[in-house]
């Protein structure tokens, strides 16, 4: 199972509105990075992912599950796009800070701490044990 990062300005879409969406889940549309979008298309049914908030906040706060593999972006008017759909999974105990994951030697590799301006990225299963137990989530 591979594992990845999502990441979202929690002022336009946060955990809690994911979290509202149930187990009917929510696409996650509007990615318009081809290297986002080539994780986009590599994710599969029933892996998980990091739900990361952007902006002023920059912190891991939960972990969603794909539930509907890639398919055209329905906010994309091109079609050059794709989308998945998600739903949430659990919260983290404790948010992990940007800052978190940069100052620990562990993770210096991490997709996260070397690019953090990708929306879409691949999470090694060691970074997400990492995360998830800075985050006190045994997933």
């Amino acid at each position: 199972m591979a594992y990845w990062l999502l990441k979202t300005e929690p002022e336009t879409f946060s955990w809690d509105d994911q979290v509202k969406h149930g187990a009917k889940g929510e696409p996650w549309t509007g990615v318009r990075n081809f290297i986002a979008r080539g994780n986009l298309k590599a994710m599969k049914k029933g892996e998980h992912a990091l739900f990361y908030h952007t902006g002023e906040e920059k912190q891991v706060v939960g972990i969603v599950e794909v539930i509907r593999e890639s398919y055209r972006d329905p906010t994309d008017e091109k079609g050059v796009f794709v989308a998945v759909d998600v739903k949430a999974v659990k919260p983290f105990a404790k948010p992990v800070t940007l800052a978190a994951v940069k100052a620990d030697a562990r993770l210096k590799a991490m997709s996260l701490a070397k690019h953090p301006r990708l929306s879409v990225q691949p999470v090694t299963a060691q970074e997400w044990k990492i995360v998830c137990a800075l985050g006190g989530v045994k997933d």
